[in-house]
């Protein structure tokens, strides 16, 4: 087991009703907010209503962004940021998924800063101060609602970039499974495949002796297998959601990092898929990560084996090492079907026209991932498996 840092000071409130808790939560951190959210779900199915009335009556004055996309874009980030530095805003409520999340952390980073917000994620700049932010999560996926990092997209290039620091971890997250009833099914499913990937980057490592965090990084996975089925056939099934909306944010809260390398090579390689076709990030998730594993599991064919058989519960003696490893595979390919996920490029429309230009941005600075370093070859290899 490595040695390791861990820190995760955002506060959690879960459960039915807790956002009604919004407006004196905020209150806490400031009396001037930037409301920032999606599209017109938020209002088609009330909660934003719910939301203002709570802030107006703490007397909250209330600016507002809306028009967060998938894949978040800079554009916007930067109208964020000129909003809050134009009006001395002092918190950031974010209402949605992790892109209205990922969103809002940019712009609570930028809004401190006296040069262009993209800086920090070519690490030509490092964070001092931000702009506390506030959650109310409507999408369990990304895990951003606890996490450090935010992800953001450049229509300059279509590139898409990472930045992570503590200092941007939200404050509170309020979460109520109530609020995830009326999700497209598509949404809950991608969702799904987002936070398995997110326990997948760090379950695959070569370190030994990481025996706690491989059996909580199973349960996750277990429990996503086990529920997601639940949601999808019972939207209203308050129980099935409730161990979704938990299990995306254990899953990328840092918990499971403790002691062990992570890899994250397939989600470097899935975001050029996002970045340049806009496929919703999970999606693209369930095309990669098979092809991802079929090209590197021989590096520790025990730790694949081990994979098959605690999360996918295939037989030992299925016939050889190597057949339990890609019955797992299979299994898992299977899951991402029967909940509408595509596992082929063709399925989601994306051709191999552009594999070589997305293989050239994944690794222009370096190599990616650290159970196998990927090269530029080895990634055109693997979108090619995932044809």
């Amino acid at each position: 087991m490595l040695n390791f840092n861990f820190q995760n000071t955002t506060e959690i409130i879960f459960g039915r009703d807790v956002e009604r808790q919004v407006g004196k939560k905020v209150s806490e951190y400031g009396k001037k907010v930037l409301l920032h959210y999606g599209g017109a779900s938020l209002k088609k199915f009330g909660l934003y209503y719910k939301i203002m009335k709570k802030l107006e009556e703490e007397n909250i004055e209330i600016f507002e962004l809306g028009g967060v996309l998938p894949n978040p874009r800079l554009s916007l980030v930067k109208e964020g940021i000129k909003i809050c530095k134009d009006n001395n805003i002092d918190f950031i409520l974010a209402v949605g998924g992790g892109s209205a999340i990922d969103s809002a952390k940019a712009i609570s980073v930028g809004a401190k800063y006296d040069g262009d917000v993209w800086d920090f994620f070519e690490n030509k700049a490092v964070i001092s101060k931000t702009i506390p932010v506030g959650v109310v999560l409507t999408i369990p996926a990304a895990g951003s609602e606890t996490s450090f990092a935010t992800v953001i997209t450049n229509e300059d290039g279509w590139y898409k970039k990472s930045l992570h620091d503590n200092k941007i971890r939200p404050k509170f997250t309020i979460m109520n499974p109530e609020i995830t009833y009326t999700l497209p099914s598509y949404q809950t499913a991608a969702g799904a495949v987002d936070m398995m990937a997110h326990v997948l980057e760090r379950y695959f490592t070569h370190e030994k002796y990481v025996e706690l965090t491989d059996r909580l990084s199973e349960a996750v996975l277990k429990t996503v297998i086990l529920n997601t089925p639940k949601a999808l056939d019972f939207p209203e099934d308050y129980n099935s959601r409730a161990e979704i909306m938990i299990s995306s944010t254990i899953a990328h809260n840092g918990l499971l990092d403790m002691g062990r390398e992570s890899d994250w090579a397939s989600h470097g390689i899935e975001h050029e898929l996002s970045a340049i076709y806009d496929i919703a990030h999970g999606a693209g998730l369930a095309i990669i990560l098979p092809a991802w594993m079929k090209y590197v599991y021989k590096a520790n064919i025990d730790r694949f084996v081990q994979f098959a058989v605690r999360v996918w519960d295939v037989n030992m003696n299925y016939n050889d090492p190597e057949s339990v490893v890609l019955e797992g595979i299979k299994k898992m390919e299977e899951f991402f079907t029967s909940i509408g996920m595509p596992t082929r490029l063709y399925e989601a429309g994306i051709s191999g026209e552009k594999f070589e230009e997305m293989a050239d941005k994944a690794t222009e600075n370096g190599t990616l991932g650290n159970f196998i370093k990927l090269n530029r070859e080895d990634i055109i290899n693997i979108y090619r498996l995932a044809e």
